[in-house]
């Protein structure tokens, strides 16, 4: 690649990057972004336009003096296939690289799932949605968000303990029932992200993350500004830490991990629930009056508060974004849940703290899994090839 070429494929990634993350952008933000002349900006758009990555747009000119600068955005049309295989149910997405998530289904599971009906159901959903509100999208490839060890190196399932996979080449399997490009990650490292970009931690460069869901917590990190994933790729299992609890009263899995004592299925089981999606699971939580229930959710935020100090005074994050049941837990009472937490650092540590629960709510792990189907494209517009 000879430096103009070189030159130019960064510029469209650039400028494709900054109408995602950003966008809708007006020609004049970047300019202003870029530090690019006005015709190369002209020209640059004007190629993202004839590849079909975006679109350009009048403002309304009443709410504006002067010529109005047209505005940029992502095309709606380009999409990425998110996954998320849970315990209890496979979660599939379509998200637009202009961040919307066009298709949702959650397909409840009565058994565990395996790594190749995982394959067959990604590949029967992608099918079905081509023929109904997806037969326009342009498909990028598939990210999947697994509750386990991803190796970074490969995307190999190492241990995906609740799942009861080991040692899964998943991608592998999806890529042939698919015919996509697939990545594979850890849900939490890939709930960080999304939450970086475009949720609760957006603008913050040091944050912890944990995500609690059907299959236990996980964890994601972010330092000065960057994912951290560790040297394989493991980084961030903090549901597998011993968790200090102050009263012996409060335990009820022995010697068990973070995860065996704060749970989800233990607020579904003094629910009397078998099963519910986030929305009902949350609302459930915010509604109950009874003394067994709101028992529960205190002890599990007692144990939480403690394990968060302890990752507080390891990390000394600005904030800590708590997603799934956990963000329901400190939602209880958001306040009083971070004193909680600040009370047991140390007192530097904990004096700026701020702990808020994921800002996309059930999509982060979506949204997460499609930023990393998406990066080859943000990386080389030009060799974009719609699927």
């Amino acid at each position: 690649m000879n430096e103009q070429v070189g030159s130019r494929q960064a510029n469209l990634s650039r400028l494709l990057r900054l109408a995602h993350l950003d966008g809708p952008v007006s020609r004049a933000t970047l300019t202003l972004a870029t530090g690019l002349n006005r015709s190369t900006i002209a020209d640059l758009v004007g190629d993202l336009v004839a590849l079909g990555l975006v679109e350009e747009h009048v403002p309304d000119p009443s709410r504006r003096v002067g010529r109005p600068s047209p505005l940029v955005s992502a095309h709606p049309a380009v999409v990425a296939i998110a996954v998320n295989p849970e315990v209890d149910a496979l979660t599939i997405g379509a998200v637009g690289l202009d961040r919307t998530v066009r298709r949702r289904e959650r397909i409840e599971m009565s058994g565990l799932l395996t790594p190749e009906r995982t394959a067959e159901l990604i590949a029967e959903r992608m099918e079905a949605w081509r023929g109904e509100d997806l037969a326009d999208a342009a498909i990028t490839g598939v990210g999947i968000a697994v509750p386990g060890l991803v190796r970074a190196s490969d995307g190999l399932v190492r241990d995906a303990p609740h799942l009861r996979w080991s040692d899964i080449a998943l991608r592998e399997l999806v890529v042939e029932a698919t015919g996509l490009p697939t990545v594979i990650g850890n849900d939490a490292a890939m709930g960080v992200v999304a939450e970086h970009l475009f949720g609760a931690a957006k603008g913050i460069d040091h944050v912890v993350y944990l995500n609690g869901g059907a299959s236990g917590i996980g964890g994601g990190l972010i330092v000065h500004g960057m994912p951290v994933a560790g040297a394989s790729g493991y980084s961030g299992e903090f549901g597998q830490n011993r968790p200090g609890i102050a009263s012996g009263a409060d335990r009820r899995a022995g010697e068990g991990v973070l995860e065996d004592e704060v749970s989800r299925a233990r607020l579904l089981a003094a629910l009397g629930r078998s099963n519910a999606d986030e929305p009902t699971l949350a609302e459930l939580l915010r509604t109950t009056g009874a003394t067994d229930v709101l028992e529960e959710i205190a002890r599990q935020r007692r144990i939480l508060s403690t394990a968060l100090a302890n990752a507080v005074n390891v990390l000394n994050p600005a904030v800590v974004v708590l997603g799934g049941f956990l963000g329901m837990l400190a939602a209880h009472d958001l306040e009083g849940f971070r004193a909680a937490v600040a009370a047991q650092t140390m007192a530097a540590n904990g004096e700026d703290l701020e702990i808020r629960p994921a800002a996309l709510g059930e999509d982060r792990l979506l949204i997460g899994a499609a930023e990393a189907a998406l990066a080859d494209l943000l990386g080389d517009p030009a060799g974009f090839t719609a699927r």
